[in-house]
Order: structure tokens, then C-alpha cells, then sequence
């Protein structure tokens, strides 16, 4: 079997992280994001992953051939001159997604963080015999979203509304698609959108069906939804495989440290952390609802809570970093610094304190 991943263009709402790699490379929960999806398809047999990609195709390449080996799996890509929106990409992979053994293939959206229930939907596609199946995953503010009407019963999906202003349902499109080899005819070669031009026309042909997500999901895109996404990931590895979380008397709820990261005495850590590689957080120092990436310092005493610091910054001492705070790459912050909110860019030094939400260029 294969798939597509989804990766498109700049990660402009993850930036300043953005800015030093890829987003799909972007450390979640101590591995990158794209690496997620990747093991979770070869743990079901898939045998080729395609990515679609109009940004730094170079960089991702030469760090995904290293991965190639590790897990066991080809890894291809496909470059888009211009971005082709959701539907373009598989025109313009289609040599690469078709075979001779007319298997279905998998599309996944490369922000989506989940239990990746594979197999569960490959034994729905089969059961329904349709062209194409999606997951759903049910939300508390359909608003926001596009809404897929289905029969409950069948999963046979009825129609999309974009942003219901009434209730029409809960349910919306997770990004996780199964598509036959026939869905393909239906694509032209240009900039167009699965969800809005490929999908109705299947499903007014009754032949998209819908599969609500057992699990969690989160689109972690942007940075509150990345800090959500932390949280549910580690309840659910709590779950599945509660061995790979921290233990200890200074830890709280579910905390995910590297095993090369240094702690040391009177910490407070957790709940929802994640602390990478070669990463040294001195004595006292309090980290909640946060994550901390490879090499990064955190000097005595200082109190991270709702934030993502960068690769190899440092944060001083008495410090106070909160409220979606985002340090970049190598940002280094002065002791007794206090940080709201505050946005900063790649290679900075903070002296004084950002006491309200705003970037630092």
C-alpha cells in the first residue's frame, strides 16, 4: 500500500519554529511531527509514503533519508511549482500512488495528530465498497469547521456545509482520507480542493462514506492546538503505553522526558510536558502545559508554563515564561526576564520583560 502526506508550503503559523525547519520536522512530543503519521503507516503494512511539498523539498528530503533506513520504509517526493491546495497534489503524484495492484491509498494532512486507526479504516473501506472513505472526528464548535452530514448508520455522507451558521451536526473532516486508484480520474492537474470541488461530486454519486475516529485528534497547525495536541497525545499514551512517561516524586500527570535530558534537584514538572534531547533544567525550576526541544537550558528556579521553547535557547534564572510564549532557535532569555505571550524570533537575546503578547523581531 501507499500514501500521500499533505505537507504544502511555509508552516507561517508555527513560525518563529518555522523559520529554522520544515514544519512537518518540527519536534512533537520529542519527534517530529511528520514521523508520527510515517510509523503509524508502516506499523500497517503501507510500503510507500509520497510527500507532497512546495517548500524546502531539500531539507526534508535529506533528513527523511536517514528516517528511510531507521523505520523500514521508501519515502518519496513530489514537488508542486505552485501550491495546488488539497486536490492538485494527487494529479500531480498520480505515477507515483498507481500500480498494478489497484489498492486503495491513504491521504493524510500533515498537521494531524491522532490515534491513527488505520486498520480500522481499511476493514471500513472494505465493508462499504465505496470510492472513498474519511474520518470524522466529532467536535464541541462545529462553526469553525466544514461539517460532514452523514446516515449514521451506513457512514454514507450526504453533503458538506462549510461553517454552518445552524446545527447541522458535529462531525467534520479529519484529514485522514482512503481513497481508490479511481478517485484520481476525477482530479485535474491545477490548484483545487478535495473537501470542496472532489468530494461532493463522489459523495452525489453515493459513494463517500465516513468512519468516525475512535480517539483523540487535534490539528496542532498553529501553537495553542500544538499545546492542546501535547496534552491529549500524552493521555493517550497514558493509555497505551504509559512506560514511556517520567515517574518520580517531582513528577505531575503525564511528562515525557528524553532519556539523555538532565533534571535537576527540587523540580516541578508537569502535567503535559515534553522535554527533548541533551536538555539541562537546573534545580527548582517549575514546567507545566509546556515543551521544551532538543538542547535547550533552563537555569535554577526559573517557571515555564503554557509554551514552546526552541532548539538550544536558554531561559534564566527566576525567569518566567507563560501565556504561549514561543522562543525560537537559540533565543536566550536574561534572568528574572518575564515573559507574556511573547513571539520571538531566531538568535535573540531577552533583556527585558515582554509583559504583553507580541513579537520580538
Amino acid at each position: 500500500m501507499k500514501a500521500l502526506i499533505l505537507v504544502g508550503g511555509f508552516g507561517t503559523r508555527l513560525r518563529p519554529l518555522t523559520l529554522s525547519v520544515p514544519k512537518p520536522l518540527v519536534e512533537f512530543a520529542n519527534k517530529p511531527m511528520i514521523l508520527h503519521q510515517i510509523e503509524a503507516l508502516k506499523a500497517i503494512g503501507v510500503s510507500e509514503v509520497v510527500l507532497a511539498i512546495n517548500y524546502q523539498p531539500e531539507v526534508m528530503m535529506t533528513f527523511l533519508k536517514e528516517f528511510e533506513t531507521k523505520v523500514g520504509i521508501k519515502i518519496t517526493c513530489s514537488q508542486e511549482t505552485e501550491p495546488l491546495g488539497t486536490a492538485g497534489p494527487l494529479a500531480l503524484a498520480r505515477d507515483k500512488l498507481i500500480d498494478d495492484s489497484g489498492e486503495p491509498f491513504f491521504v493524510l494532512n500533515s498537521d494531524v495528530i491522532s490515534e491513527y486507526p488505520f486498520k480500522q479504516m481499511i476493514e471500513f473501506h472494505k465493508s462499504h465498497g465505496g470510492e472513498a472513505s474519511i474520518m470524522v472526528t466529532k467536535v464541541d464548535e462545529p462553526s469553525k469547521y466544514g461539517v460532514v452530514v452523514m446516515e449514521e448508520s451506513t457512514g454514507k455522507v450526504q453533503k458538506f456545509v462549510e461553517k454552518p451558521k445552524l446545527f447541522v451536526g458535529n462531525k467534520i473532516n479529519a484529514g485522514i482520507y482512503l481513497l481508490n486508484p479511481s478517485v484520481l480520474d476525477r482530479i485535474e492537474l491545477r490548484p483545487t480542493s478535495i473537501e470542496k470541488e472532489v468530494f461532493p461530486s463522489i459523495a452525489a454519486e453515493n459513494k463517500l462514506f465516513a468512519m468516525v475516529l475512535p480517539g483523540f485528534w487535534m490539528d496542532i497547525g498553529q501553537p495553542r492546538d500544538y499545546i492542546t495536541g501535547l496534552r491529549l497525545y500524552l493521555d493517550s499514551l497514558r493509555k497505551n503505553s504509559s512506560s514511556k512517561l517520567a515517574r518520580g516524586s517531582n513528577v505531575v500527570g503525564n511528562v515525557l522526558v528524553d532519556e539523555t535530558a538532565k533534571i535537576g534537584e527540587g523540580c516541578l514538572i508537569g502535567p503535559d510536558v515534553a522535554i527533548g534531547p541533551g536538555c539541562v533544567v537546573e534545580s527548582g525550576v517549575r514546567l507545566s502545559r509546556c515543551t521544551v526541544m532538543r538542547g535547550v537550558r533552563i537555569k535554577k528556579h526559573a517557571c515555564i508554563s503554557g509554551s514552546i521553547i526552541g532548539w538550544h535557547s536558554t531561559v534564566g534564572q527566576w525567569a518566567r515564561v507563560e501565556n504561549m510564549t514561543i522562543l525560537g532557535e537559540d533565543v536566550h532569555v536574561s534572568d528574572e526576564i518575564y515573559s507574556n505571550g511573547g513571539v520571538v524570533l531566531p538568535h535573540k537575546e531577552i533583556k527585558s520583560s515582554i509583559l504583553k503578547p507580541e513579537i520580538v523581531m
